[in-house]
C-alpha cells in the first residue's frame, strides 16, 4: 500500500484506481504523481482539473487519494530525483519533493523498464507479453479494481508503411489492451492506431481515448477560431511558432516527430473552417527553456469591407503543469467509464485532446458542452 494511501486513511481495496504511465519518469508523469499527492493531502489546491469542480462532483470518479502509481520508462534516474531537479527549473514548489517524498517512492518502485532498447532482441509479441504481465502483476499486487494507461511519453516519428516493427507507443498500447486495462494516448504517436491493432481495439471492450493532450496553442486556437466563424470574419492567414526546450524539446527537433505534433495543431483549424488557412506552425528546440514554452500566433484576417486586420497571440507556460491535471482528469475518466461498462472510443472526451476519437466539432465550447453531458452520464450511472 502506498504511503499516500496510508495519510489519507486507506481507502478500500474495490475502489483503489490504477494509474500506469508510459513515460513514468518524464516531466508530465512525475508532475501528476507529485501533484495527486499534494492534492490528495491538502496542501496545494487541484487547479487545472475540470473533474475537481462542481459538475463532477457526484459523477462517482475515484478520489485521488485512491490513485496509486506505476509505469514504464527507458529511464533509470529516481523519481524522486527527477521530482527535485523539477522543482530546481520552477515547474514544481520548492519543498513539494521532500513533502511527498513517500509517494514518489512508493511509485518509482512500481515503474518497470520499457523498451525496445538498443540490442533488445525481443520481438514484438515477446515485448508485448512483458509489459502485460508488468500491468497484470501490478493490478494484482495493489489489489486495483482496474488500472488505466496513459501514454505521455516523448512524441515518436509515424512509422513507413514498409517497417517491420510496431512503434514503441502501439507495444505499449497493444499491452493495455491484453492486460485489460483502458487506454489513454496523451501524445500524437501511433499508439493504438497502428492498423497492426484495429482487429485488438474493435473487439477489446475496454474504453480509450486520445490523442494529443491539448495543452497550450492548441487549446487557444479551439477558443479563437470559432469566435472568427461566429463573427464571421475571414481568416486570411494563421501562422505560428513554439519555442521549447525539455525532453519535448529535443525530441521535436526531429523533423519527422514535428510533422507528427504539427498536424493536430493544424487540424483545429482545418475542422473549423473548413480548410487550414494560410501559414505553417514551427517548432525550435530551445534546451535553455527547460520545461517552460512560449507559442506565438499570427492571425491576418478580413473585417467590415475587406479592412485588414491582425491578431497576435502569445502563450507563455509550463507544459508539465499545463498535462499533468489534465491526465489526471482522463484516468479517472476513463476508469468511471470502464467501471459504467462503456467501451470503444470515447469522443466525449474531445476537450483534452488535439486530434479526438469520433469527430465532432473542434470549438473548445462544444467541447466542454460534450464532457458535461458525459459527466451526467457517469452520475446517472452510479
Amino acid at each position: 500500500m502506498t504511503a499516500l494511501a496510508v495519510r489519507q486513511g486507506s481507502p478500500d481495496a474495490r475502489v483503489r484506481t490504477g494509474v500506469w504511465f508510459i513515460g513514468a519518469r518524464g516531466s508530465v508523469a512525475t508532475t501528476a504523481t507529485a501533484g495527486c499527492a499534494a492534492i490528495a493531502a491538502g496542501l496545494h489546491p487541484p487547479s487545472g482539473m475540470a473533474t475537481e469542480t462542481p459538475p463532477f462532483a457526484r459523477s462517482g470518479l475515484p478520489p485521488l487519494a485512491s490513485l496509486v502509481f506505476g509505469g514504464h520508462d527507458i529511464l533509470d534516474c529516481p523519481l524522486a530525483k527527477r521530482a527535485e531537479a523539477l522543482a530546481e527549473g520552477g515547474v514544481l514548489p520548492h519543498g513539494l519533493p521532500a513533502a511527498v517524498r513517500a509517494e514518489l517512492d512508493a511509485a518509482d518502485a512500481e515503474i518497470r523498464p520499457g523498451g525496445p532498447l538498443p540490442g533488445d532482441a525481443r520481438t514484438d509479441e515477446e515485448l508485448i507479453t512483458a509489459f502485460a504481465a508488468d500491468l497484470a502483476g501490478f493490478t494484482r499486487r495493489h489489489e486495483l479494481a482496474r488500472t488505466v494507461v496513459v501514454n505521455v511519453s516523448s512524441t515518436e516519428p509515424a512509422p513507413g508503411p514498409d517497417d517491420p516493427r510496431l512503434p514503441a507507443s502501439s507495444l505499449y498500447a497493444a499491452a493495455a489492451l491484453r492486460a485489460g486495462c483502458p487506454y489513454v494516448d496523451f501524445t500524437p504517436s501511433t499508439g493504438l492506431r497502428s492498423p497492426a491493432l484495429a482487429e485488438a481495439v474493435a473487439s477489446c471492450g475496454l474504453p480509450h481515448a486520445g490523442r494529443d493532450g491539448k495543452t497550450g496553442q492548441t487549446l487557444l486556437r479551439s477558443v479563437l477560431a470559432p469566435m472568427f466563424v461566429q463573427r464571421a470574419l475571414p481568416v486570411r492567414a494563421w501562422s505560428g511558432t513554439n519555442l521549447l526546450g525539455g525532453g519535448d524539446g529535443a525530441a521535436l527537433a526531429d523533423p519527422a516527430a514535428a510533422a507528427a505534433k504539427n498536424a493536430g495543431k493544424e487540424r483545429v483549424l482545418a475542422d473549423t473552417f473548413g480548410a487550414a488557412p494560410e501559414g505553417e506552425v514551427h517548432i525550435d528546440d530551445v534546451p535553455a527553456m527547460g520545461d517552460w514554452k512560449t507559442a506565438w500566433d499570427h492571425i491576418a484576417f478580413d473585417g467590415f469591407l475587406g479592412s485588414r486586420m491582425i491578431l497576435q497571440t502569445i502563450w507563455q507556460g509550463c507544459d508539465s503543469a499545463l498535462a499533468a491535471p489534465l491526465v489526471l482528469d482522463l484516468a479517472r475518466l476513463l476508469a468511471r467509464a470502464h467501471e459504467t461498462g462503456l467501451s470503444g472510443p470515447r469522443p466525449e472526451l474531445g476537450f483534452y485532446f488535439k486530434d479526438p476519437d469520433g469527430g465532432g466539432s473542434a470549438a473548445l465550447a462544444d467541447q466542454y458542452a460534450d464532457l458535461l453531458a458525459f459527466a451526467e452520464r457517469l452520475r446517472g450511472e452510479a
